[in-house]
């Protein structure tokens, strides 16, 4: 009864431990700019989002399954959190791990919507979920300020291909 107990023990400490988060990038415009101007023929689907961003929560799987399903070809997902950096250990990080997100994940620090919005996209409000498809060896572009469901994200991004 001892060493059953003492091996009760020991998964529970061992299930306990933290598994290894993904790393999130902090990063600012100038980095993500250079990303998406990249002379590539892979297609990039950005996503912006927040962890209080409700219809972002909602839709982040959809974009997260397509890492998945598009694994083979040349298709990435980045995740642009427009959280606050200060809320990184605190929120975003944890969020990120409980999710399972496999898409890679980065935080835009930049305290200043006025400074960057239009140097990302001219027609961006600042509304969230915000996303772009961006090819640039095919010199395609197309922008989305919207909630994106399963289907209509699939529809746009094969449109796009």
């Amino acid at each position: 009864m001892n060493r059953l107990t003492l091996l009760f023990s020991a998964a529970i400490c061992f299930l306990a431990l933290p598994s290894q988060a993904q790393q999130v990038e902090v990063i600012k415009l100038p980095d993500l700019q250079k990303r998406l101007s990249r002379a590539t023929d892979t297609t990039y689907v950005v996503n912006f989002w927040a962890t209080w961003c409700a219809p972002c929560v909602k839709e982040l799987p959809y974009f997260d399954q397509l890492t998945t399903t598009y694994a083979k070809q040349k298709v990435k997902v980045l995740l642009v959190s427009m959280d606050y950096a200060s809320q990184l250990d605190k929120k975003v990080k944890p969020f990120v791990l409980k999710r399972g997100l496999r898409s890679e994940v980065v935080l835009l620090n930049e305290p200043d919507p006025n400074t960057y919005l239009n140097k990302i996209d001219a027609k961006w409000s600042g509304a969230l979920p915000f996303t772009m498809l961006v090819n640039n060896a095919k010199s395609k572009r197309a922008t989305f300020e919207k909630e994106f469901t399963a289907e209509e994200l699939q529809k746009q991004l094969q449109a796009f291909l």
